[in-house]
């Protein structure tokens, strides 16, 4: 058996759900049991729990991180105890995107309780980042297809550059831009997740 565990991640509106529902599909196809993560900050939010219902930013994201550790572990003894030869476990967004909306020193106290920032990072094995449409695709980027985005575009873009600063450390981080069309970027992303994984996809 052979499980892998890859992050999805991104900017805001940067395609997430699409390339989760693609992989699932493509990689399914190939003989792949897909285990999808939800994203913990988008069940919360939605529920009402939210860095404006907390008392902080800090106490909220102490929670998220609690429960997103939580379901990971979950995912993970599922896996092994699946009777399936290769199973790929995708993460919408990994412990490390918590980063991005801390300053440093708080994340580093919540990181220290948990585990480290090293940990956190070098627990999945790929981090694909697919940026915003805030950057080079403006016309494209929304707030309507989800209740827990706020941002605008300006801020779009410095989240997702934070992002990308969270994961910088990891061995195989790739990052899908905005240089074709969305379905370009589906492709992209596929494509280079195939390539890691050692498969061929048409």
């Amino acid at each position: 058996m052979k499980i892998t565990n890859i992050v999805i991640t991104g900017g805001p509106c940067g395609g997430k759900t699409t390339g989760l529902n693609e992989i699932k599909k493509t990689f399914s196809s190939l003989g792949y049991c897909v285990l999808i993560v939800p994203e913990t900050a988008t069940e919360l939010i939605s529920g009402g729990v939210a860095p404006w219902t907390c008392v902080s930013p800090f106490e909220y994201q102490r929670y998220q991180m609690r429960l997103q550790l939580t379901k990971e572990g979950i995912f993970r003894e599922a896996a092994v105890k699946m009777p399936h030869d290769k199973i790929l476990i995708l993460y919408d967004r990994g412990m490390m995107d918590n980063k991005a909306y801390l300053p440093a020193e708080e994340f580093a106290v919540l990181a220290d309780y948990y585990s480290s920032e090293e940990e956190m990072t070098n627990r999945y094995d790929a981090i694909f980042h697919l940026v915003t449409a805030a950057k080079g695709a403006e016309e494209y980027y929304t707030l309507d297809n989800n209740a827990a985005r706020i941002e605008t575009v300006e801020e779009a873009i410095e989240v997702d550059n934070r992002l990308l600063a969270a994961w910088e450390n990891h061995p195989h981080l790739s990052i899908i831009g905005n240089d074709s069309d969305f379905d370009g970027k589906i492709s992209k992303l596929l494509k280079e997740m195939a390539a890691f994984l050692g498969e061929e996809i048409i």
